[in-house]
């Protein structure tokens, strides 16, 4: 059978969806996957143009903290992580982590994911006592698997992130990375080259 990828199913509703309906959205899916590393791209483009107060740009701390964690030999899949725990800053602040955690959690390992969907909390340990709000929230999470973990990544790549003199590797060092998580892949996990 040819499925015809720039046709549109026509129901209103689930209900009334077809076999042949689905073949064609499959095949859109595809297509929508192969974007989401460009689209990810674009999105930490968009923090280089805010500070938000801070003394570097949103992305500037990205790539401080992915490339800290890169010079101390952590593996690609942490360093990828790294690099996109803000990207929700500018789509949801007070959200952010979700935001990250949602778009990493299909390409990284139950750590890393927890890591990311967790971070914003344990960061809270080093400053949430200037706004109001309990900086030992994180011991909500003590009993986590991951408690150590996401803590050891807050203190030494995260929260010493903010440094205007220090050298970051560019958003295109980190380009093949991206690329290579967010491939496509067909419904056994292969990439589709």
């Amino acid at each position: 059978m040819t499925i015809d990828s720039t046709t549109r199913a026509t129901f209103t509703a689930f209900s009334e969806s077809t076999k042949q309906d689905w073949d064609n959205i499959m095949v859109q899916l595809e297509t929508t996957q192969a974007r989401v590393a460009d689209r990810i791209i674009e999105q930490l483009e968009y923090l280089r143009h805010d500070f938000g107060g801070f003394p570097v740009n949103r992305l500037e701390h990205c790539l401080q903290t992915a490339t800290r964690a890169e010079r101390d030999g952590r593996d690609e899949e942490y360093v990828l992580c790294a690099l996109l725990h803000d990207i929700g800053d500018n789509l949801s602040p007070y959200n952010h982590a979700a935001v990250a955690a949602a778009i990493v959690e299909p390409a990284v390992s139950k750590a890393n994911h927890w890591l990311v969907a967790h971070h914003g909390i344990f960061q809270g340990y080093y400053f949430w006592q200037h706004i109001g709000l309990d900086p030992n929230a994180r011991e909500n999470y003590r009993d986590s698997e991951y408690f150590d973990y996401t803590a050891e990544f807050c203190a030494k790549y995260d929260q010493v992130a903010f440094d205007p003199s220090y050298t970051s590797a560019p958003l295109e060092h980190f380009v093949p990375s991206i690329r290579r998580f967010f491939a496509p892949h067909d419904r056994t996990g292969e990439t589709i080259n």
